[in-house]
């Protein structure tokens, strides 16, 4: 796990090779264990790439940008889990390793396979690698977006690092606010790609490549997740699939423990943490070190169920609690990290966790991915509902009856306003961000200044299941541009890697194979992961509903942080130009007051907020 920069640019730019150990310096957290730069010509062309460092495969042996002895060169970020299968079909073919990492089997597997080889790569992954037999530079992320990569292209220039801080470091970037991408901000609460916050910076998305030839620069997809597709029932089905799915997700485990350095786990204390923790102490024999965070207010903390599931299993486990005083604190360190709006006050905490773990170990395994690829969220189980209440409710009697009746009711109704308020949403991908609590289109009309621009999610396959429609949705939006985003950053801000098995892609795929119902079942979700850790993990945490990982930032706000809140957000405000006039002071006093919950909303104003002083865009 490391951190990459790059780029290839037009001689006459005058671009110093100076600048590619600049733009790395500024990824330090990303690899503090070893540094280098590569640099070649290609006619009237130079290309330069930069690495920063966690050694966690091959400490001696992998060091980076790596050259092959034909000139081909990486640079990379990530880990490569068949690795050694890899290399013994290339070894076979003739390939001679000089390292034992899983770096080198990219140079020769390109070589050998050309630039396709990614399909046999299982693992989460960024790189870069320059051909000089063609003059050609290939830049490819991995399936789920596990793994970050940011683009600037210009006339004569195209640059790419694992964060966008390295790519404003190179001479002649300004940093400009994408006013577009802003309206996309207060839509999702984030910025789903390819757009960035900053104008000119794009992110590669999941499972894309780009090839750059003789000056041009092509971006094709080489994977899109199977959920996206109508299940393909002529598949041959295991005689048990319940015994097929408990081999794939002990496999991805155990991929996920090859490492020359110490690993553990995130430990929630739900369904997800818990079945990976379970399965790394039966891999591994010996008790799994496990890290939990949880908060004073005791409704809110998951502590109780962490800490009953480390001492079921047996874990060396370090509960911590989080408090107002790191929110506030770590406020500036998260957005710093993220490179954009913090979008979920649930980065702090991850952040705080990452830190406490780094200190004596270099990799966590976590649950991420389950509730996306096996239908984990409540609207998996209740938007075939959204149909019958539209038939019943049209458009204008929603607009005209129920809404004013949402905007009344108080703070204390949230669930039942977020599933009103998403079976209101007649269009499938607005509906889609309703259910995470984002504004509709006449709410951020109402707010803000800001131009709401189109977007189209691609998930409108009319042959494709409901289900399956949304599991594509979370799997391509909200997946990589939010959680693992927020995975990353906080992880890597603290130099820590993190590993997700829920996200194996053969796991994946089987899952998707399925009928719906192995995943859905009624209105359980993750059905089919439930009736497997009924081998591993005791009953309560199995039959426990899914409560999220909830801050009270609602009491917080109203408590201890207010003076934060009205101070950030007050007249001195950077972003107070975004909104209509009068309507910031408003929605900060209807939350103060008690009359409205709007803790999603204010947190989403706050975070812009620290971005803005953070990276002072113009």
């Amino acid at each position: 796990m490391c951190g990459i920069v790059g780029w290839i640019a037009r001689r006459e730019l005058g671009l110093p090779d100076a600048s590619v150990a600049a733009m790395a310096d500024t990824l330090r957290h990303r690899g503090p264990d070893g540094d280098g730069t590569w640099f070649a010509d290609a006619g009237a062309w130079r290309a330069g790439f930069g690495h920063r460092r966690l050694s966690i495969i091959d400490l001696a042996g992998g060091a980076q940008p790596m050259v092959a002895a034909d000139g081909t060169a990486v640079t990379f970020n990530g880990e490569i889990y068949n690795y050694r299968e890899l290399r013994r079909d290339l070894e076979s073919a003739g390939a001679v390793f000089r390292t034992n990492s899983d770096t080198e089997v990219l140079l020769h597997g390109y070589r050998h396979w050309g630039a396709r080889f990614v399909e046999r790569l299982a693992g989460m992954f960024a790189f870069a690698l320059w051909d000089p037999k063609d003059e050609r530079l290939v830049i490819v992320r991995d399936r789920f977006g596990k793994k970050p990569i940011f683009l600037l292209q210009r006339d004569g220039l195209v640059a790419f690092a694992s964060e966008i801080k390295a790519l404003l470091c190179l001479p002649g970037v300004e940093r400009r606010l994408d006013h577009e991408a802003l309206g996309l901000y207060f839509a999702f609460r984030y910025v789903p790609g390819p757009r960035t916050l900053f104008q000119g910076i794009a992110k590669l998305g999941m499972g894309q490549m780009l090839v750059w030839e003789k000056g041009r620069a092509t971006v094709s997809t080489w994977y899109v997740p199977p959920d996206a597709r109508p299940r393909d029932a002529s598949l041959p089905k295991p005689a048990d699939p319940l015994a097929e799915f408990e081999r794939l997700l002990d496999q991805a485990v155990a991929r996920r423990l090859v490492a020359d350095v110490p690993l553990g786990a995130f430990l929630s204390g739900g369904l997800d943490s818990s079945t990976v923790v379970a399965l790394m102490a039966r891999r591994t024999g010996r008790p799994v070190s496990t890290y939990s965070i949880g908060f004073a207010e005791e409704r809110y903390s998951e502590l109780p169920h962490a800490n009953l599931v480390a001492r079921e299993l047996g874990c060396d486990h370090h509960p911590v609690l989080f408090s107002t005083t790191g929110l506030v604190d770590g406020l500036p360190d998260a957005t710093g990290f993220r490179d954009a709006p913090v979008s979920e006050p649930a980065d702090l905490p991850i952040l705080l966790l990452s830190r406490m773990a780094a200190a004596t170990l270099k990799v966590v395994l976590t649950g991420e991915g389950a509730d996306e690829t096996l239908a984990g969220y409540p609207k998996h189980a209740y938007d075939r509902y959204a149909a019958l209440y539209q038939a019943i409710m049209p458009g204008a009697v929603h607009e005209l009856l129920v809404e004013p009746v949402l905007r009344a009711l108080p703070y204390g109704f949230r669930r039942v306003k977020t599933l009103a308020a998403s079976f209101g949403e007649r269009d499938f991908t607005q509906r889609m961000i309703r259910w995470f609590g984002a504004l509709s289109a006449g709410e951020q009309a109402a707010l803000t200044s800001v131009a709401r621009p189109p977007y189209d999610a691609r998930t409108d396959d009319p042959a494709n299941s409901a289900l399956r429609r949304m599991l594509y949705f979370d799997q391509s939006v909200w997946l990589p541009d939010n959680l693992l985003e927020r995975g990353d950053r906080m992880t890597m801000g603290a130099s820590l890697e993190s590993r997700m098995p829920f996200l194996d892609h053969d796991l994946v795929a089987f899952a998707s194979s399925l009928p719906d119902r192995w995943r859905l079942h009624g209105l359980t979700g993750k059905w089919i992961l439930r009736r497997a850790a009924e081998k591993v993990l005791p009953r309560s945490i199995i039959d426990r509903p899914k409560s999220g990982f909830r801050m009270p930032v609602n009491e917080w706000f109203r408590g201890a942080m207010r003076p934060f809140l009205t101070d950030l957000l007050g007249p001195g405000a950077r972003s107070r130009g975004f909104y209509r006039p009068g309507q910031l002071d408003a929605t900060i006093d209807a939350h103060l007051a008690g009359r409205q919950n709007h803790e999603k909303l204010l947190w989403q104003m706050l975070a812009l907020e620290q971005f803005l002083r953070s990276f002072k865009l113009a």
